[in-house]
């Protein structure tokens, strides 16, 4: 399977928009998408339930549940971490709808094609590539919980 098939529409489209910046506008929309980071709803604020990506340098935490066969991701990410907020942006817009197995078939270093490692620092990108594995962590137990029968909708 080739990268392009691996990945969600909606992240080749996001993949495709950061291929046609160059270098300063890459990083002007990542603060662009760390803006659209929506709020964590009511039941899961103070992280209640959710897991800390411990590999980030700021605190991020990460919940994920499976609606109607999508995963659906609850990232929040300080506004002081706009890389990382912007990442978690992109990554919850690019991954909304997914089946845990298309999450799980999204290539580890994809952001490579987007030209981030050419924007960020060593630090940051082992801290964006550590929220993709929890991500895929936890689409991993929901598709096990699936086939156990144990979905919740």
């Amino acid at each position: 399977m080739s990268q392009s098939t691996a990945i969600p529409p909606r992240l080749q489209a996001i993949i495709e928009e950061f291929q046609a910046c160059d270098r300063s506008e890459k990083l002007e929309l990542m603060l662009e998408y760390a803006d659209r980071l929506p709020p964590l709803p009511a039941q899961l604020e103070g992280h209640s339930g959710m897991e800390q990506v411990h590999e980030c340098m700021s605190p991020v935490f990460l919940q994920a549940e499976l609606i109607d066969h999508a995963i659906v991701f609850y990232i929040d990410v300080p506004p002081e971490a706009p890389t990382v907020r912007g990442y978690a942006a992109l990554l919850m817009e690019g991954l909304a709808g997914a089946t845990p197995q298309m999450v799980l078939a999204v290539p580890n270093d994809f952001f490579q094609a987007m030209g981030l490692h050419q924007v960020l620092s060593p630090q940051r990108l082992h801290g964006i590539s550590a929220l993709l594995a929890y991500m895929k962590r936890q689409a991993l137990a929901l598709k096990g919980a699936k086939a156990r029968g144990g979905e919740e909708a």
